[in-house]
């Protein structure tokens, strides 16, 4: 089953990457260049695949305007090449790029949020107001992979937004990270999709619910800071996040029980990384006093609920208000970790 389902999503077999990479979301540069080099050296293995007019759409200088331009919406057209103009060995390729950037739990992510546009696309049908195609996510390098100098990474489509920065053979951002569901809980399914009852994002909505119904009455007051959920996460789509006010429960206002369900909240973001990134996200929470926790919405799932977790350093946003295609209310996600120094190793001056 398992490589029926990759003949169909073309996407390959390959061995996880043991160690990961080096990759910070933080601002902050990291070490050991060999794990550096696996990002670089599966760019230009990627780039030798291509072809001249491939390459021109592939190749934009690094300083190129665009390569902040991050949206997770369906669009007609975005930046880069995309999976379906590639031949199977750049899309093999083109895998070992993405795989190259995150975890072996980031690629499971990606790659299923991928297939769930097949999902949507049979159950949307001729209704569909977008194109719901799981070739549609393209792959973007901003500058040369090479040791010295800055160069980027892009791999976006519908519910996926992956962008990494290197600066002279180091990984030193890897935001905005975004990845959505729809749907969230697979209600309908047929051969070679997600079963029935899957969820690509479980924990990052289960995780939250268990935090929020744990609180006390007096916690809740301080947590729920809107009775309705946004709409969105904020600065959707810009460049930066911006730096408003922190809302919400401090975390030294939990329990040591509710403490740890934070943490494994936040890892959960951290680990769609390579491990070291997601100990370098850990650190960059410090000091977890300034950490707080911000609840909007329904405290059951099934009605619109969204939440923040912030720091001095980051800001993690989530939102499940709009219902899938047969009509089940909330169940369609979006979130993002953001590095609230500056995305793309860029100063955050919001």
């Amino acid at each position: 089953m398992l490589s029926q389902v990759r003949k169909k999503m073309h996407i390959p077999v390959i061995a996880v990457i043991v160690g990961g990479i080096v990759v910070a979301g933080t601002g902050i540069a990291f070490w050991q260049h060999n794990q550096a080099d696996s990002v670089t050296n599966a760019a230009n293995k990627w780039i030798a695949t291509l072809d001249a007019t491939q390459r021109a759409l592939a190749l934009r200088p690094f300083q190129d305007e665009i390569r902040t331009d991050w949206h997770f919406i369906p669009k007609d057209n975005r930046k880069g090449v995309q999976l379906r103009d590639m031949t199977q060995s750049q899309k093999d390729a083109a895998f070992n790029v993405l795989q190259s950037v995150v975890s072996s739990v980031g690629y499971t992510k990606a790659t299923e949020i991928m297939r769930l546009e097949e999902i949507l696309r049979r159950l949307e049908g001729k209704k569909a107001r977008n194109v719901r195609d799981d070739q549609r996510y393209y792959f973007t390098l901003f500058g040369i992979p090479d040791a010295v100098g800055s160069w980027g990474i892009s791999i976006e489509g519908h519910h996926l937004s992956l962008n990494v920065t290197i600066r002279d053979n180091q990984v030193v951002d890897s935001t905005p990270q975004f990845l959505g569901a729809n749907p969230a809980t697979v209600h309908t399914s047929s051969g070679g999709l997600p079963p029935l009852g899957h969820q690509v994002l479980r924990d990052e909505e289960s995780l939250a619910f268990q935090l929020v119904q744990s609180l006390s009455d007096v916690q809740q007051d301080q947590a729920v800071i809107a009775t309705e959920a946004p709409q969105e996460i904020r600065a959707a789509g810009e460049p930066q996040p911006g730096n408003e006010p922190m809302a919400g429960i401090a975390y030294s206002e939990l329990s040591p029980k509710q403490q740890a369900l934070l943490r494994r909240l936040i890892e959960t973001y951290c680990k769609v990384m390579p491990d070291v990134v997601a100990k370098a996200r850990l650190r960059a929470c410090e000091p977890w006093h300034e950490v707080r926790f911000a609840w909007a919405g329904s405290l059951v799932p099934g009605v619109g609920h969204g939440y923040r977790v912030e720091g001095t350093n980051f800001v993690i946003e989530f939102v499940n208000v709009q219902p899938d295609p047969e009509g089940n209310p909330a169940n369609h996600i979006h979130c993002v970790w953001r590095d609230k120094t500056g995305d793309f190793d860029l100063p955050n001056e919001g």
